[in-house]
């Protein structure tokens, strides 16, 4: 019988009992835009489509032992991070990282809910920068998180900051602006941003950063470019915003199950 085989992705990221962002949103769109997710949940959380009221993080020598373990067993092709739950479960990713140099990282680095709940302290943020941004190709934090790790309101100054400190790109992203149009601009060492537009549809969803990040993964893991990967994310964020579901009282879903064509 024969078998098949596809890009793999590494996930890192919470638990969303909702559904709505997380892991399940991680594995939903890397499935679905053709590679399989190999996943680590770093935290559990409780959390609805409104906001987040709590979390707590996995034992941190419990993921390394799952990292270790599936690193000798299945090639990784690229690599996701979302909510890592603390400082900790950051050190040990940066140990796997380190031991894995050439895979290509994408990192989400979430803070907050949409509803304001926190998802990272004081602690994690200066992990997340010290450590875990400089192993990364790619981070996408949305405007608030932007403003958090860059120290600065304005988006440029913001991302020239984090590139100073030693991350190779960042991906603002636009979803929680306002405006007709969503714009997401690509910061990196080169001398002129690039901005991808995309027509806003409704107002804010839940978990489509989480999306897009995955997303973009699944796409470095395919061997797309950075450039394209994005382009290709984004074009399947809008089509799983323009089918998405009613779960509960707050934000809709994207539809991440949809039937995807590259």
């Amino acid at each position: 019988m024969k078998h098949y085989t596809r890009p793999q992705v590494l996930v890192l990221s919470g638990l969303d009992p909702s559904g709505g962002a997380g892991i399940q949103a991680d594995i939903q769109a890397i499935t679905s835009l053709g590679c399989h997710p190999l996943p680590v949940l770093t935290c559990l959380t409780v959390q609805d489509t409104r906001n987040v009221y709590g979390a707590e993080a996995i034992d941190a020598e419990l993921i390394r032992k799952q990292l270790r373990c599936i690193a000798e067993d299945a090639p990784i092709h690229a690599v996701k991070t979302g909510a890592m739950g603390n400082s900790a479960v950051v050190d040990v990713l940066v140990e796997f990282l380190g031991l894995h140099p050439d895979i290509p990282v994408i990192t989400d680095p979430v803070i907050k809910a949409a509803g304001g709940g926190d998802l990272a302290d004081d602690e994690l943020l200066a992990t997340m920068k010290a450590r875990l941004f400089p192993l990364t190709e790619m981070i996408t934090p949305n405007g608030i998180e932007l403003t958090l790790l860059g120290e600065s309101d304005d988006p440029g100054e913001a991302a020239r900051k984090l590139l100073a400190s030693g991350c190779a790109s960042v991906l603002a992203t636009g979803g929680h602006g306002l405006g007709v149009r969503i714009t997401n601009t690509l910061y990196n060492h080169s001398p002129t941003p690039m901005s991808w537009e995309i027509e806003r549809i409704g107002e804010e969803y839940h978990g489509t950063g989480c999306t897009l990040a995955a997303a973009i993964a699944a796409g470095r893991a395919l061997g797309l470019s950075p450039r394209a990967a994005i382009s290709q994310a984004q074009n399947y964020v809008h089509r799983a915003i323009l089918h998405a579901l009613e779960v509960g009282k707050g934000q809709p879903v994207p539809d991440r199950g949809i039937l995807w064509e590259r």
